[in-house]
């Protein structure tokens, strides 16, 4: 299974792609798309459509998560999310993949164990569940695989399979127990 991850933003759109196999879950690719200095309002999400689509094109992932707006600073700010989110899930629905949605509490609560974790959190336990070198940057893209992450633990089609999320990089421990909340992990003692 495939899963293409999104966190939307005018200003950045994080993206994330998984594979899992049932036994273990690989990156394919992660990033963030940027906005370009002074471009206008329309044109950020023209931008958005289009390397979402070229990049859903790339990864001919099997469904598409993303993130639910929860909450915003502002009614403003609320409206400009919910426009990146729509172009989002259009580039999902012209690529053809099912659409889940997941409220950052959610997402947050499958992939630290708490619903209120911080970015930081966040990036740390992706970083752990995946078995990446460092953290995936910027927080951006953590948090789009954190929603792939989110729709791996919740998808039906994994339901009572053992679907945990382990290492990809060779130099990670295949006998490293695996987590299932930040308040399990203990940093590696340096000796």
């Amino acid at each position: 299974m495939r899963i293409f991850g999104i966190d939307p933003g005018s200003e950045r759109t994080g993206y994330g792609c998984l594979e899992a196999d049932g036994r273990a879950t690989h990156l394919v690719m992660c990033g963030a798309i940027s906005a370009l200095p002074g471009d206008a309002f329309p044109q950020r999400l023209v931008r958005i459509h289009q390397e979402l689509s070229t990049l859903l094109v790339r990864c001919a992932p099997d469904c598409v998560a993303i993130e639910n707006v929860f909450h915003a600073v502002n009614v403003r700010s609320a409206l400009k999310l919910g426009h990146a989110r729509g172009v989002a899930m259009l580039a999902a629905v012209e690529a053809g993949c099912p659409v889940s949605e997941y409220s950052p509490t959610e997402i947050k609560r499958a992939v630290v164990g708490y619903g209120r974790a911080d970015k930081q959190q966040v990036q740390q336990m992706v970083k752990l569940l995946l078995g990446l070198a460092q953290l995936p940057s910027p927080h951006d893209a953590a948090d789009a695989l954190a929603v792939a992450i989110c729709h791996l633990h919740s998808a039906p089609s994994h339901a009572g399979a053992d679907a945990g999320v382990s290492g990809y990089v060779s130099s990670a421990s295949p006998r490293r127990p695996q987590l299932k909340s930040w308040r399990q992990y203990r940093p590696p003692t340096t000796g």
